[in-house]
């Protein structure tokens, strides 16, 4: 609530936050504008956020059950091949038996299927016979320098007897398996019997997984199926199945631009990554374990240590954070196949790669939003502009109406009719208070408007200059003119006397007939209030006397007149009844001023003073004595002076 006026308190003070109207139309319609818009913009945003996080998982979920399907495929290849090596005659004996249909099988089983690295099979007395496809990976290619038109290569690894060293021989073969050219034999490195797929697929029935690991030959990260032959001969087939053609797959199939996909076995441990990068280090940590028997930690990348950290217990999404960003990912547990229970797949990508387009969308809202704000900025000025122009504009006339400019136009009309309304009531206004201001003194008016009624609170003794006027022989002229001419007369008589009383700071308090009762110091406070009435009266005789000149030019009567001026305390103030009052002074003081007035026609003076005026001006004025006069009414003599002139 605003603190009351301490001299009004009937009335509060504004409040502090009190400003232009066009600045509170400004800041309400922004107001409203950010009400509406930012509201909407944000529910955009989080629909747009939730809907990026659907579409996210949802391609995620779709890549693992691709992935998923990807698995079975190169699974699905290599498990019958194993299978039907292991069921086959001609694997049953080690090379060079049968080398003829084992070399058809193991051509037509690698043409089948580009995921694998080699079919193999190893013997209980070391041999071994080996076939890898030169295109599916060109490491083979590069390492045995192998003809162009060579499409497979053939490792056999054979004994003559048992004490004889194994001899390895490569043989290059067309599309269609036929010979294209044969290199030299060599000692043989390599011993299929110390290898963990063949120790652990003579220990265990049916196909066994190893790995993974990294092959011997060609460097490459590898998963081994193995099985034992049927007929229970120390002899076990085998594939190698290249894991990173999984990861290719997934680096292709990446649900994003920086997402990513990996597979866990069973332990926990990495075994796949869509990073070819981190493929590489996959190798290098592979190695590292095949030498030294250790993991390294540090080989994992950050965000797989943080998203194996999150995982859920079941398939599913999650979210995790990782050097400061959220990530949102899916796992999928691989179940097509026993050989890989226990192994899961993770896809994973950065929350802000889906949600960049709704980030976008939102700063584009924000851009929109804020053109759409800085527009209503300047339609709320231009509204707030046009509707206080016109209150403006009463404001200005009521402040001329506070200072008694009544010459002001009136505002014009506006399409509002409220201000048009408050226009009609300031004009009434307007002409009452003019009207108000041609009965009373106008200085007496603008008190009681400015003090807000106050100045109809009484009468006050207080300190005054007092002016009375009449005409000489007012009744001859008077007889010899129509009242019409009479009052025609008297009205330029009276503005000229009032004119001449205000440019001295005086009031007329009233017009009595043709005499005029003038005052100074009251109504409002003059601190020279008998200076400004002896200058007011020497101006006043001028004037008269040129206006006595038009008067005679024109046929008209003169009107002589006489002044009557005394300083003293009086009682100004508002005196009558309850529903009428009269502004006025009473007291011995108006009372010598009216009798001075009269005394001037026995003297044949213009101008009678008191002792009291001539004491207050006689540095600024000349006074001519006249002595004592006994006045009429009073048992003491008044001391007379005529005011001659100013000095």
């Amino acid at each position: 609530m605003p603190s009351p006026d301490p001299q009004h308190p009937d009335r509060p003070h504004p409040p502090q936050w009190a400003g232009p109207l066009k600045l509170h139309l400004s800041l309400l319609i922004i107001l409203l504008l950010l009400t509406v818009a930012l509201p909407l913009i944000w529910m955009a945003y989080q629909r747009g956020q939730a809907a990026a996080e659907m579409a996210a998982h949802e391609k995620m979920q779709l890549l693992t059950e691709r992935t998923g399907d990807r698995f079975r495929i190169v699974f699905g290849d290599a498990v019958p091949l194993v299978a039907m090596a292991a069921l086959s005659e001609a694997f049953a004996d080690p090379p060079p038996a049968d080398l003829a249909a084992k070399t058809r099988l193991l051509v037509k089983g690698l043409a089948s299927s580009s995921h694998l690295d080699g079919l193999y099979t190893g013997y209980g007395d070391g041999s071994f016979i080996h076939a890898v496809s030169l295109d599916n990976d060109k490491t083979w290619r590069q390492l045995l320098s192998a003809p162009k038109d060579a499409a497979f290569a053939l490792r056999i690894i054979s004994r003559t007897s048992a004490e004889a060293s194994a001899a390895s021989v490569w043989r290059f073969l067309g599309s269609n398996g036929e010979m294209l050219a044969e290199l030299a034999p060599t000692d043989a490195a390599y011993d299929p019997r110390r290898r963990p797929w063949y120790r652990q697929a003579l220990a265990t029935p049916g196909t066994v997984s190893v790995g993974p690991y990294v092959t011997a030959t060609t460097r490459a990260l590898a998963l081994t199926l193995a099985e034992r032959h049927h007929s229970g001969k120390d002899a076990v087939a085998g594939a190698d199945i290249l894991l990173t053609t999984v990861g290719r797959f997934l680096d292709d199939e990446k649900v994003s631009p920086r997402g990513r996909a990996f597979v866990l076995d069973s332990a926990g441990d990495l075994v796949i990554h869509s990073d070819p990068a981190l493929m590489e280090k996959l190798l290098l940590l592979q190695a590292r374990k095949r030498r030294t028997g250790t993991d390294d930690p540090n080989i994992h990348d950050a965000t797989v240590v943080a998203a194996r950290a999150a995982l859920p217990a079941t398939d599913g999404p999650f979210a995790f954070t990782a050097a400061g960003e959220t990530y949102l990912g899916q796992m999928a547990a691989i179940r097509f196949s026993p050989l890989l229970a226990g192994n899961r797949l993770v896809v994973m990508a950065p929350l802000s790669d889906f949600t960049a387009a709704n980030d976008q969308l939102l700063r584009r809202g924000l851009v929109v939003s804020g053109l759409l704000l800085a527009s209503g900025i300047i339609i709320a000025i231009l509204i707030a502009r046009l509707i206080t122009r016109s209150l403006s504009a009463l404001t200005d006339e009521a402040v001329h109406l506070s200072d008694f400019e009544f010459d002001q136009p009136a505002s014009g009309r506006t399409y509002i009719r409220e201000i048009n309304s408050l226009a009609d009531a300031l004009g009434a206004a307007r002409d009452a208070i003019r009207s108000f201001a041609l009965y009373v003194p106008r200085e007496l008016v603008r008190k009681i408007v400015t003090s807000r009624g106050d100045a109809q609170s009484g009468a006050a003794r207080q300190e005054v200059t007092v002016l009375f006027t009449d005409i000489r022989d007012f009744t001859t002229i008077s007889e010899r003119h129509s009242p019409e001419a009479v009052v025609a007369m008297l009205s330029t008589y009276f503005e000229l006397m009032n004119k001449g009383v205000e440019r001295h700071n005086g009031a007329i308090i009233q017009f009595l007939g043709d005499s005029v009762f003038a005052m100074w110091n009251a109504p409002v406070n003059d601190p020279d209030h008998a200076d400004n009435a002896c200058r007011a009266a020497l101006d006043l005789a001028a004037a008269l006397r040129d206006f006595n000149t038009r008067q005679r030019a024109e046929g008209k009567p003169e009107f002589v007149t006489r002044f009557g001026l005394h300083s003293g305390p009086a009682v100004v103030g508002s005196v009558g009844a309850e529903r009428r009052l009269v502004y006025t002074a009473m007291g011995d003081t108006v009372n010598v001023a009216s009798r001075l007035e009269g005394i001037n026609k026995e003297f044949g003076t213009t101008i009678l003073a008191s002792r009291a005026v001539k004491d207050r001006c006689e540095k600024r004025f000349v006074f001519r004595p006249l002595g004592f006069h006994q006045a009429k009414g009073r048992t003491e003599k008044v001391e007379l002076f005529e005011l001659v002139a100013a000095k």
